[in-house]
């Protein structure tokens, strides 16, 4: 039994205990309470010093004048593009704004601008909610008033006081203008893109009209620009995301209640990019220029582009680019004949990554045929001239350019529509063993879809983005038809992959800005450096393949439109299976080219419209005339390495000859006769059997497909694919 006392005792140490517990809770909250009440009294004294000695809001009536910042060709000689302040500005009055736009910018930017007294904190909230939700900043949640000031008086800088600032300069300046005042500053300040500054200069160039005539749907195009122009450029790349930030913007109108189903309706139905006026500005280069400026919008902003008087140093050629220009409009008139309207090419330096000349389109301003997209830049399906890239990967993981692969009717097994995937040759012939030297310049499917399996897709997407491609992010679209280019690719990305095959497999980031010096003279940008990404040896074996005219000569002939006498040229056309994109991609230690034939819109070409036929001609023609200006630098020769693994090597047992992968029969005999005595017999009385040279099996029987070259590695009996490849040999796939 617990006595009286042990009781007693307990609760008083309970007591004593919970005494500490709220003393301390007491001086903990009181602390919390005393800090929070500092902070504030001190955030509330610094937002009174800052409010009252920062810019008076009377300073916004005198701005300063913009200084005009100008994109130059390399050596600074050619001014290839202004991009203005001032000068492209035309203020107008409240009343010459019309409330359509009016109506559309507060939509797009801030639909709360009536309400809010300079800054809209459940904005912020909202936009830090949908930037959590999107995983990245996708929404910046500053008022219309926050915009005005911080192009007005603010850099760009992303740093807590210059936001503070932000805040305390918006608020003080819906203090000291009205509403109307606000917006009627921002809508002649905002940057439209192509060098308009305010609601007058858009309305001009876009439409070719005065602002107080801008329809709805102008209105909303016009609205939608600001937030980066040019991503949102009508002249740009991205004329579908354009068209949906327009709608939004329209259906935004709408449920806010400021113009009735009928109004909105008709604005959604309309095609605004229709009306946008032909772009005539005082541009060079156009493509390239457009390429560099959206590189400097995502370094800089466009606010500092526009005043900060910066002068860009591009890595463009001026006197390439005009060759490459007319070469590309003299080949216009061959393009019909093929079925196609347009043609791009891209030169690159492999040693810098500089690109020395961009041509996106025939002609930019052909608004026709879109002339203002910029090939160059958008994805498309490389067809075989993606390959290399793959055969390379194998090159890595230990494969050679004399490993022996069957060029024999396959079964892959099922692909993604559960059909059982056996490629075709292009010719529609087959080769037998052939070495992968003689598989890749002869473009045969077959052998390329074995080294892509060899090699692993993942592996070889791995290696493709090491090169600097950026476009196969979503890896579960593509099977084994990647090799053949069942992924699309950037033209300037895939030349810039063989540049650094050039460059003996270091890669030197293609770009088109040199260098970048501020009003002051100081230097603020600088070009990448290079950076070697693959192993040189794998380089050099893609090196000597693709320059080895002789083994493409039982294909090609001796004279295929990639051959230039007395050049030492590595070079890979590629035409898709449907024949919408036509290209070829050559080099040398010095320049790197390549170019696209086909139509913008993805129609069809002619069948027949390949690669060495359509775009080889213009590659040619062009890297013929470029070469005779550099040196005949030669690529640098591979190490073979030794192997008892014949079928890597290629280093065949004694007494097995090249042809000894077809073997002919007569059928009544049942003897072996020579391939000379084949071709003159009856094909009745012949029987034809595909068989290796090493016993009747593929490459997978020998090797240990991850490590080709490690002898005591035993090979994967158990690989379906094994299964498949050796059925291949009798025959089984092939069409009778």
């Amino acid at each position: 039994m617990v006595s009286k006392n042990n009781t007693k005792k307990k609760n008083k140490e309970k007591k004593t205990i919970w005494f500490y517990v709220k003393f301390f809770l007491g001086v903990l909250v009181k602390s919390l309470f005393d800090l929070v009440l500092m902070t504030g009294i001190a955030l509330f004294i610094i937002f009174l010093y800052t409010y009252y000695t920062s810019i008076n809001p009377a300073a916004l009536t005198h701005r300063a004048i913009y200084e005009t910042s100008t994109i130059y060709d390399r050596t600074g000689e050619h001014e290839l593009y202004k991009i203005h302040g001032e000068e492209n500005r035309k203020v107008i009055s409240h009343d010459e704004i019309p409330n359509y736009l009016r109506n559309a910018t507060i939509a797009a930017e801030d639909d709360n601008f009536y309400k809010h007294k300079g800054i809209d904190p459940l904005g912020i909230v909202r936009a830090m909610q949908k930037n959590f939700i999107a995983g990245s900043a996708a929404q910046g949640g500053s008022t219309i008033t926050q915009q005005l000031v911080r192009n007005t008086f603010l850099s760009r800088e992303k740093t807590i006081k210059r936001k503070f600032i932000e805040i305390v300069l918006a608020i003080k300046m819906e203090r000291y203008y009205t509403k109307d005042e606000i917006l009627d500053f921002y809508l002649n300040e905002v940057p439209y893109g192509s060098n308009a500054y305010g609601a007058q200069a858009a309305a001009t160039v876009f439409f070719g009209k005065d602002a107080k005539d801008l329809t709805l749907d102008e209105a909303a195009l016009l609205a939608s620009l600001p937030k980066a122009t040019t991503h949102y450029s009508p002249y740009g790349n991205n004329t579908e995301k354009l068209k949906m930030r327009q709608k939004s913007i329209i259906k935004r109108l709408g449920s806010l209640g400021l113009y009735d189903s009928t109004e909105i309706e008709e604005a959604l139905n309309t095609d605004t990019l229709a009306k946008i006026k032909e772009f005539h500005e005082d541009i060079d280069a156009p493509h390239f220029v457009f390429y560099v400026k959206e590189q400097l919008e995502k370094m800089y902003g466009d606010d500092v582009l526009r005043r900060g008087g910066l002068k860009i140093y591009t890595t463009l050629d001026y006197d390439m680019q005009k060759r490459a220009e007319e070469d590309v409009i003299a080949y216009a008139s061959k393009l019909p004949t093929f079925g196609a309207s347009n043609a791009a090419l891209v030169a690159v330096e492999p040693s810098t990554g500089d690109v020395k000349a961009m041509v996106g389109s025939v002609d930019y301003f052909d608004k026709k045929n879109d002339g203002e997209v910029n090939v160059a830049l958008r994805p498309r399906q490389p067809g075989s001239s993606f390959k290399p890239i793959v055969y390379a990967a194998g090159f890595d993981k230990g494969y050679q350019p004399e490993t022996l692969l069957y060029d024999v009717p396959t079964n892959f097994g099922k692909d993604g529509s559960g059909k059982d995937y056996i490629p075709q040759n292009f010719d529609g012939k087959y080769h037998g063993l052939v070495s992968v030297r003689k598989a890749l310049q002869g473009s045969l499917n077959v052998p390329a879809v074995k080294m892509l399996y060899l090699t692993g897709i993942d592996n070889a997407i791995d290696f493709a983005e090491e090169l600097g491609f950026t476009t196969l992010k979503d890896r579960q679209r593509f099977g084994l038809s990647l090799v053949l280019g069942g992924g699309e690719v950037k033209l300037l990305e895939h030349v810039g992959a063989f540049a650094t095959f050039a460059n003996d497999g270091k890669r030197a980031p293609v770009h088109g800005i040199n260098k970048v010096i501020d009003a002051t003279g100081k230097e603020i940008g600088s070009a990448p450096k290079p950076e070697q990404v693959i192993n040189a040896e794998v380089a050099r074996k893609i090196n000597s393949i693709l320059s080895d005219n002789e083994a493409r000569t039982y294909i090609f002939g001796p004279n295929a439109p990639v051959y230039i006498p007395g050049r030492t040229v590595a070079a890979k056309t590629g035409t898709t299976q449907d024949y919408k994109d036509a290209l070829t991609i050559g080099y040398t230690p010095d320049l790197a080219v390549g170019v696209w034939v086909g139509n913008n819109d993805g129609k069809l070409m002619r069948v027949g419209s390949i690669g060495s036929r359509v775009a080889a001609p213009l590659w040619n023609t062009f890297m013929s005339r470029e070469l005779e200006s550099l040196p005949n630098t030669q690529f640098k020769q591979y190490t073979k390495v030794t192997s008892n693994n014949y079928m890597v090597t290629g280093r065949r047992p004694s007494g097995v000859g090249d042809k000894g992968e077809i073997q002919y029969y007569n059928k009544h005999s049942g003897k072996r006769i020579s391939a000379e005595k084949a071709r003159k017999m009856d094909p009745k009385k012949l029987e034809k059997k595909y068989r290796s040279s090493f016993g009747g099996h593929s490459i997978l029987y020998y090797v240990n497909k991850d490590m080709p070259l490690d002898e005591e590695a035993k090979p994967n009996f158990a690989d379906p694919m094994l299964k498949l490849w050796d059925e291949s040999l009798s025959g089984k796939y092939a069409k009778h």
